[in-house]
């Protein structure tokens, strides 16, 4: 193993100067996906600090799914994505000081539109049949006398995570599930006044339209379909939740 990964640490923020030589060694090659990294000692050694900071850089790395103990061989670098790694993108989001409607917009209209591309160039017959599927549940919620805006969210919810599907991609699909995840209160929002004025309706043909797209593979103005699909429009974003029944 190469000293230049693993030197003597001079700097403040001893745990984070670990995680950052490890990685570093990942990214150059030193340590491949499967590799065993050196023991606590032996880094501990080489770079000059405490045992405790390398057992706490390993328990960070661990818990990112970059690393994984086998008890009792050793640490090894994980082989394969893990959806784990993308839990601190997540939590960075949400503890961002930036962090603006606008941006969070913006970065769901981006993410959708490539979701639906790539659902447009993958799917199977039977991922049609379930995505039909899916939009006769939202026809039925919305042809109810009473309808439940919350059973709509849910429709709406399963027709989108089926798109996610089809594009058989587990990565875009995990950074997809992200960025609904941050945006679930402003969905929330948008069909509760949906319902609310009448236009539960409009919000399942909105959806119809993208299914017949996804289906014929036309991409012409998908963009803005998707965009308009959105109903900002019928959103009062100063009021958040509180007028939810």
């Amino acid at each position: 193993m190469k000293d230049e990964y693993f030197k003597k640490i001079k700097k403040p923020s001893v745990t984070q100067q670990v995680i950052d030589s490890l990685t570093k060694a990942m990214i150059d090659g030193e340590l491949q996906p499967g590799d065993k990294i050196p023991t606590e000692l032996e880094l501990a050694e080489s770079m000059g600090v405490g045992r405790l900071s390398i057992r706490e850089a390993i328990k960070v790395l661990v818990y990112y799914g970059v690393l994984e103990i086998r008890r009792p061989e050793g640490t090894f670098v994980c082989e394969g994505f893990s959806d784990i790694m993308l839990d601190p993108m997540l939590y960075g989001i949400i503890l961002s000081k930036d962090k603006s409607l606008e941006n969070l917009k913006e970065l769901r209209l981006l993410i959708e539109v490539g979701v639906i591309k790539l659902a447009m160039d993958k799917y199977t017959e039977d991922d049609k049949i379930e995505l039909m599927s899916a939009i006769e549940k939202f026809r039925i919620a919305v042809s109810k006398d009473k309808i439940d805006w919350m059973e709509i969210f849910e429709v709406d919810d399963l027709f989108h995570a089926t798109v996610s599907k089809m594009g058989k991609n587990p990565l875009v699909s995990k950074i997809n599930q992200l960025v609904r995840t941050l945006t679930r209160e402003l969905r929330l929002q948008t069909v509760n006044n949906m319902v609310s004025i009448d236009e539960a309706r409009t919000l399942y043909e909105a959806h119809v339209e993208l299914a017949r797209k996804i289906i014929a593979r036309d991409r012409n103005n998908i963009y803005e379909l998707v965009e308009h699909g959105y109903f900002y429009d019928k959103v009062d974003i100063t009021r958040g939740n509180k007028d939810k029944k």
